[in-house]
């Protein structure tokens, strides 16, 4: 075996046969460790849905699945959600077009980017523009940049939320609220927005992942 090896790499003389060995030994204790490891993270089978409750934004599903590892089965609840979708708008002279609204859950006025539900049928980019049109009244000729996705919260939404960039925006409409939507629209170059992240203004979790895909894009020129 070492004359073999010898032929494609050189080693040097002080790696004798013996640890050789121990190091092709540790090598297969890692590839069937990384094995077992992948063969315990299997997909846990649906039994059945017991139940649904429609909560008018989500619908709740109570789910049996069985544990692959134990063969168990529980129950969990899984809320079911249309897909949502943000926008980051940057005006022509280089302002991030920002959003303060009310939310209902956390009883506090917030300070987000446009985004919302995507509606049956409709593509995300479309959704992100008509989303920025009604609620901040900006638009662009510029085609949408897709930015990524993300899943809002695994452990009980089953939804993506899909992020894009619109370059050179200028308020062109009138802003077209839902009934419950009381929106005060904010301008911000970049360093503040950094700014406002870093002094815990900003918190709401998928406007932060939509700052951490512009700034990550950015910093590596692909935008």
């Amino acid at each position: 075996m070492l004359h073999r090896l010898n032929n494609f790499i050189s080693i040097p003389n002080s790696l004798t046969k013996k640890s050789l060995n121990f190091v092709f030994l540790l090598l297969i204790i890692f590839t069937l460790l990384l094995t077992n490891f992948l063969k315990i993270l299997e997909k846990w089978k649906t039994i059945k849905v017991v139940n649904r409750i429609d909560l008018k934004i989500f619908t709740a599903n109570f789910i049996k699945r069985e544990n692959p590892k134990t063969q168990k089965s529980s129950d969990f609840v899984v809320l079911n959600s249309r897909n949502w979708v943000n926008i980051i708008p940057i005006t022509i002279d280089n302002k991030i077009v920002m959003i303060k609204q009310y939310r209902q859950g956390i009883d506090e006025i917030t300070l987000e980017i446009p985004g919302g539900l995507i509606d049956s049928n409709e593509a995300p980019a479309s959704a992100a523009m008509r989303e920025c049109i009604e609620e901040t009244g900006y638009f662009s000729s510029e085609p949408l940049q897709y930015l990524g996705k993300v899943h809002p919260n695994p452990a009980f939404l089953n939804n993506t939320c899909f992020t894009f960039l619109w370059k050179n925006v200028e308020k062109k409409f009138q802003t077209k609220f839902d009934p419950n939507e009381d929106i005060e629209i904010a301008l911000f170059d970049e360093k503040e927005v950094k700014d406002l992240i870093l002094n815990g203004i900003i918190t709401h979790s998928i406007v932060l992942n939509a700052f951490f895909f512009y700034f990550l894009f950015k910093s590596y020129n692909f935008l």
